[in-house]
């Protein structure tokens, strides 16, 4: 499989087979300042971290970096990215089981993410599917952001 190219699921069967499967890594997106500024907007954060460039340069990473919580809400990008499940009703999410930021994404890098398929469990309204994402700036040796990510697939048809 190529990075451009997603995993599609026809089935929980097909799901279910490719659990431990790692699908990725995901095509590149660069984090730009606009971006990290656009988020602060969005959610009232303003931390001088995020978007004081002059400051930040004198911090403790040498520049801004972007908000944890912008980087996981990159997580439905590089997810459609990596898979689509083609089965069932709709699509929504369930939620997240584990979320955590061992390391800074300073703005300008480049990120990229690969995903884990994990557990697969009925749920009365369809199917639960546990997917681990990883998302890690290109060249780090650690990732960003680790999240479960829960998205339970609806019973009937698209």
């Amino acid at each position: 499989m190529t990075e451009s190219t997603p995993r599609v699921f026809a089935s929980v069967d097909e799901v279910v087979a490719a659990a431990g499967l790692q699908l990725g890594p995901s095509e590149p997106l660069k984090i730009d300042q606009q971006r990290v500024d656009g988020f602060a907007e969005v959610t009232d954060d303003h931390q001088w971290i995020h978007v004081d460039v002059e400051r930040s340069a004198d911090g403790p990473w040498g520049g801004t970096i972007a908000h944890g919580f912008l980087t996981l809400s990159l997580v439905p990008r590089f997810a459609r990215l990596l898979y689509r499940f083609e089965f069932g009703g709709a699509r929504l999410n369930y939620g997240l089981d584990k979320v955590r930021f061992p390391a800074p994404v300073p703005t300008g890098s480049v990120l990229r993410a690969s995903a884990t398929i994990g557990s697969v469990r009925p749920n009365p309204a369809g199917t639960i599917i546990t997917t681990n994402v990883v998302i890690t700036v290109e060249g780090a040796g650690k990732p960003s952001c680790i999240a479960d990510l829960l998205v339970l697939v609806t019973q009937g048809e698209r």
